[in-house]
């Protein structure tokens, strides 16, 4: 569930004005993870090796910054596990766009792209529109934003 600082900020983006009092948040983790799960337990290596969303499988599983991954097979986690830096989304799973824009946001596994063999998540699929109409500015501005996004 985003918080309002998320909020706030996603509707700035959208241009629709919000009267709210901000209060004091605490630091996100590092990796996104959504009932347990990272990337909503969706397969990471899937995106690059089937060129789709996958969902990961409960018999598939390795913890990895402090977050549990799921993957479709037993192939997919241990490539994972021998380079996860090769294969783990931007930002920790947070929506690349919120991050370029120096707040985080949810993803949804079908809203995804890979640029220059990197995964980046978006919040949905109108909001991956908005990413792709200036990827690399927006990966500039996301770079430099992350991690103290996050604080």
């Amino acid at each position: 569930m985003p918080n309002r600082r998320q909020i706030v900020a996603f509707a700035g983006t959208l241009g629709i004005a919000l009267a709210v009092s901000m209060p004091a948040f605490s630091a996100e983790p590092m990796i996104f993870s959504n009932g347990g799960s990272a990337i909503n337990g969706y397969d990471p290596v899937a995106y690059f090796t089937e060129g789709r969303p996958v969902e990961g499988s409960d018999e598939f599983t390795l913890t990895w910054n402090d977050a549990i991954w799921r993957f479709a097979s037993a192939m997919n986690r241990d490539r994972f596990e021998s380079d996860p830096e090769a294969y783990a989304p931007r930002y920790g799973g947070y929506c690349a766009y919120a991050v370029a824009r120096d707040y985080t946001a949810s993803t949804d596994p079908d809203a995804w792209s890979i640029h220059d063999g990197k995964l980046y998540l978006n919040y949905n699929k109108v909001v991956r529109g908005l990413w792709a109409l200036d990827k690399d500015g927006n990966i500039q501005k996301a770079d430099r934003n992350w991690p103290g996004v996050l604080e």
